[in-house]
């Protein structure tokens, strides 16, 4: 899998730890995670609504019912995968959670499959995302020899076991037929003079054993008239609604471009007919596919048809039908088209307009029927239209479902009377996504100006009787229903650069806190997370050391901690950031340290002063040898390398005596102790 791509993952989980755990495993792994988690139904659509989730990973005893779940994502209508996370597998839960809806099985203990399975699913649906737009494109590219075939010059025509199946219209003038139901199902060989039939049978013959054969044949060809004419007859192979066919092509001949265009239109309205339109219909979806924005197809029907028809009688619909079709395409813009679609179901393809646009354009449309006199022979006639459309966008960029689409929403805006319209909008949710996102942009704008984070802290506790006071800092933001975890607001932080303004306001009120502290004799040490942004920020540094001065702090007293992974993927940045900090008085913390395949050997370009260990080693450390083995491996060679380590997410005692065992200097969790507000 890209390592490029972001994974948003929704966890439904009851245990905040259990699903850090997921996110640090899988970044880890080198894979990106936006996260966020719900644990009641509720959360759950607020949670959709706000990260738009690829993943969605649920703990079967979060206490939520599971099919109530499956319904919400179904209703939610974005294609996603609800996988379970589980402590181990048995058959008849995994059958009672594949019928419930699950795609997918997690062990929550088994990082490797876990891993693997996230891996494929969202490989999956990234496949299936592309399987949309190739399909867009192959449409597109059918639509595309289907429209080279027609305008060709050249008389060409498909042939599956030496019948026609499929032939242009220069075929049908240059053989003298009319339709091509005359053609469908002849006997290629009935065009061709008795003298050369049998060459040309033996050279289809060849050409359909796929045997060496010449590409081309001088030959007399017959009209349907019985006159003939002298052609070279040009063979290639190709496939025609998925089966082998050979092309071929007989000689030029010029057609009209009017004559095209003729062809391509509705007799009775002057718009494109129904075959000219899909095409148009398909080009938008295959523009769409590929990012294309602010496109619309609309149906309009003519309120009480039947009715209309039968008080002006059946002679006189094609007057009244190409009037009503008349006062739709005055209003087309340049790049827009129109076409009859059905009986009296005018497909219109708006381009380039916003969804108030669209209503306004929607609105002329029935104001300009509606107070139009019709004139339908002796007798003149109002009539209303109802329109329903379907906003196109990468969503529904696919032909059939944007017609299905369009044709509901015609149908319920006739339901409600006449005169009525319906729109279908199927990026409501995103749109809704960017208003949330501009409104959770607000509030982080405001909490920077005017303080509205919270500031917590957890002790690290010293296993060797290290002086001093020790604890993390975590950050939280004041929202509107309580406070909110980074792991929301940080990536639109991120996403508009406002996580360098958050570093410098967590720090400075550290750095606040440790003077206050310091007057009153109690020796601290904070460690702060700092984001990935900072280290090529080159005005904080200088910034820090002037903050560090003001506040007469001692050194070491501020501990700034990134993970692994991140430091691993910006070595050089680190290292001079690193080397500057520590130069001025800070010191630096690894987090998820052993995650990788050779974390040592980081050490080498990283001055870490403390190594936090990755917190996987300790789940349920007591039953599992090989953690311990682990964990006390890691710390010798820290202790040989002069390296302090941590070990975080601490569950029990048990673990606890086990770490000092490994010789680990000091823990963490919330067993040892919760998140306190910082005093």
């Amino acid at each position: 899998m890209k390592k490029d791509f972001v994974i948003k993952v929704l966890f439904v989980e009851k245990s905040v730890e259990e699903a850090e755990q997921i996110i640090s495993l899988l970044r880890n792994a080198g894979i990106a995670v936006r996260p966020a988690r719900a644990t009641q139904l509720e959360e759950v659509r607020a949670a959709l609504e706000e990260l738009v989730p690829d993943l969605v990973l649920l703990d079967p005893g979060a206490g939520l019912d599971l099919r109530e779940l499956t319904h919400e994502l179904d209703v939610y209508g974005r294609d996603l995968a609800l996988l379970a996370v589980v402590p181990q597998v048995d058959n008849r839960t995994a059958i009672e959670l594949f019928a419930a809806g699950i795609r997918g099985l997690v062990l929550r203990n088994q990082p490797k499959q876990m891993i693997a399975v996230l891996q494929r699913e969202f490989e999956s649906l990234q496949t299936r995302r592309q399987v949309r737009l190739l399909e867009a494109a192959l449409r597109e590219s059918e639509r595309r020899c289907d429209a080279l075939l027609d305008s060709s010059n050249d008389p060409i025509a498909y042939v599956h076991d030496g019948m026609h199946v499929r032939a242009n219209q220069a075929y049908l003038e240059t053989f003298g037929y009319d339709s091509f139901d005359d053609l469908l199902g002849l006997p290629v060989l009935d065009l061709i003079s008795t003298a050369d039939a049998e060459p040309f049978k033996q050279l289809l013959r060849s050409h359909a054993r796929d045997e060496k054969a010449e590409p081309r044949l001088e030959l007399h060809a017959r009209r349907a008239g019985g006159d003939g004419f002298k052609a070279t007859v040009e063979f290639a192979h190709a496939t025609f609604e998925g089966e082998p066919c050979l092309q071929i092509v007989f000689r030029r001949q010029q057609v009209d471009p009017s004559l095209i265009d003729q062809l391509q239109r509705d007799p009775v309205t002057g718009l494109f007919n129904r075959a000219r339109t899909l095409e148009f219909i398909d080009e938008a979806v295959a523009a769409a596919a590929k990012g294309k924005k602010s496109q619309t197809l609309l149906l309009i029907e003519p309120d009480n048809w039947q009715d209309l028809v039968a008080g002006i009688g059946l002679a006189q619909a094609d007057q009244l039908l190409a009037a009503f079709a008349g006062r739709i395409g005055d209003l087309l813009g340049t790049d827009e088209v129109a076409g009859l679609l059905a009986d009296h179901t005018v497909g219109v393809m708006l381009d380039s307009r916003g969804d108030e646009d669209v209503k306004r354009w929607i609105a002329e449309v029935q104001q300009a029927v509606a107070s139009e006199i019709f004139d339908a022979g002796s007798r003149s006639v109002t009539i209303t239209a109802s329109l329903g459309g379907s906003l196109l966008g990468e969503k529904n960029a696919n032909t059939e479902l944007l017609l299905n689409q369009a044709g509901q929403a015609l149908r319920n805006a006739q339901s409600q009377g006449v005169g009525r319209m319906e729109l279908h909008d199927p990026a409501a949710r995103e749109k809704a996504e960017e208003e949330r996102e501009r409104y959770w942009l607000q509030l982080l704008r405001e909490a920077l100006r005017q303080d509205g984070f919270v500031l917590y802290h957890q002790h690290i506790i010293s296993l060797q009787d290290a002086e001093g006071e020790y604890s993390e800092i975590l950050l939280r933001l004041n929202g509107p229903q309580g406070e909110v975890l980074p792991g929301f607001f940080m990536p639109i932080a991120e996403k508009h650069g406002l996580t360098g303004a958050i570093d410098r306001w967590v720090i400075d009120q550290a750095i606040k806190t440790l003077t206050a502290r310091d007057h009153y004799g109690v020796q601290t040490t904070f460690f702060i997370k700092l984001t990935a942004e900072a280290l090529q920020d080159a005005a904080l540094l200088p910034w820090l050391a002037q903050r560090l001065q003001q506040a007469g702090l001692r050194r070491g007293q501020i501990v700034l901690e990134m993970t692994e992974s991140k430091v691993v993927t910006l070595l050089r940045p680190a290292q001079e950031f690193i080397g500057e900090w520590k130069r001025i008085g800070g010191r630096f913390a690894l987090e998820q340290f052993g995650s990788g395949l050779n974390s040592f050997q980081l050490l080498q370009h990283i001055g870490a002063d403390y190594l936090k260990i990755d917190r996987t080693f300790m789940t349920q450390l007591p039953q599992h040898p090989e953690n311990q083995k682990k964990v006390a491996e890691i710390c010798q060679q820290a202790r040989d390398m002069g390296r302090q380590t941590i070990a975080e997410w601490v569950e029990d005692a048990a673990s606890t005596s086990l770490l000092f065992a490994c010789g680990v200097d000091f823990v963490q969790g919330n067993f040892l102790q919760e998140p306190q507000k910082l005093a």
